[in-house]
């Protein structure tokens, strides 16, 4: 039986069309596990994120990139809720929360911006094949400082770099650092980053590169961006940080893509909030 259902291309972490981080979205009940892969396989966007009823939570959200179905996606969750806000099916100052594989989501719409609780991870120092990644990342060593890299327990790996220069000139080779992922098992995808900015208010600007997750780069990543400022807090790149002040990060500009991804920490609660704005750009319906 021929299904039809509503789909939208939202760009989040931004107000400007074709900026940001685009994502498809979309509102139904009717869809199988496999249907939900297809239809993220033709909007072809690093993560379609799927609304539904759930019994659990205010909704249950689902993301999927055109391989395979992933545990966290900040700024899907983001276009998610501007999905939700156009639709009146939420509203101003309201607390929603998500059903997702990585446990109950918490998040808030605030001032036209929107707000997403994402889980708190534990950082290490990262001793593997340093040598190996840098290579595939075409970064001479004498741009990468003596800071450790660190490793978050979801396998996100990152790198501090002493430029924008550095970092946009980075010329990856993903199908090595896909096979580095795979073989060596050490890390998944990886966040280079640097505290030169772009815009005088930012922290740190970002680039972030998941071939293991079929995205050879991500233009604006709200789980990377998030844990960020845990990063600069433990390498001492930010000093005397107060619990909930809200830091900006930037992140596509060199694909011109161009994000700002607000984040905060609150260590009474262990709280790790990320924040943007959203645009929809395209409506419209899907038949199959």
């Amino acid at each position: 039986m021929a299904k039809e259902i509503d789909i939208f291309q939202i760009d989040a972490f931004t107000t400007k069309a074709f900026k940001g981080n685009p994502a498809g979205v979309t509102f139904s009940n009717v869809l199988s596990e496999n249907e939900k892969q297809l239809i993220a396989k033709e909007m072809n966007l690093s993560e379609t994120a799927f609304i539904s009823t759930s019994n659990k939570a205010d909704y249950k959200l689902q993301w999927f990139t055109p391989t395979k179905e992933v545990k966290l996606c900040g700024h899907a969750t983001i276009a998610s809720l501007h999905y939700l806000f156009e639709k009146g099916l939420i509203t101003e100052n309201q607390n929603i929360t998500f059903e997702t594989l990585s446990g109950i989501i918490n998040c808030s719409v605030e001032n036209g911006k929107y707000f997403m609780q994402i889980p708190v991870p534990q950082l290490n120092e990262f001793t593997g094949c340093k040598e190996e990644i840098l290579s595939a990342l075409g970064i001479d060593r004498i741009y990468v400082s003596d800071l450790p890299f660190i490793i978050l327990d979801n396998g996100y790996l990152f790198i501090y770099v002493n430029s924008i220069k550095a970092l946009w000139d980075l010329k990856p080779d993903f199908k090595v650092l896909n096979d580095l992922s795979r073989v060596k098992k050490e890390f998944f995808d990886i966040a280079v980053f640097t505290t030169e900015t772009i815009e005088k208010d930012s922290a740190a600007h970002l680039r972030f590169f998941a071939p293991y997750d079929g995205i050879d780069e991500d233009p604006v990543t709200g789980s990377a961006c998030g844990p960020l400022l845990l990063v600069l807090i433990k390498l001492g790149l930010i000093k005397n940080y107060k619990d909930d002040s809200m830091l900006k990060i930037e992140q596509g500009d060199v694909l011109n893509r161009n994000g700002r991804v607000g984040v905060k920490f609150d260590s009474v609660k262990n709280g790790l909030i990320i924040s943007g704005q959203a645009k929809t750009v395209i409506k419209g319906k899907l038949s199959f």
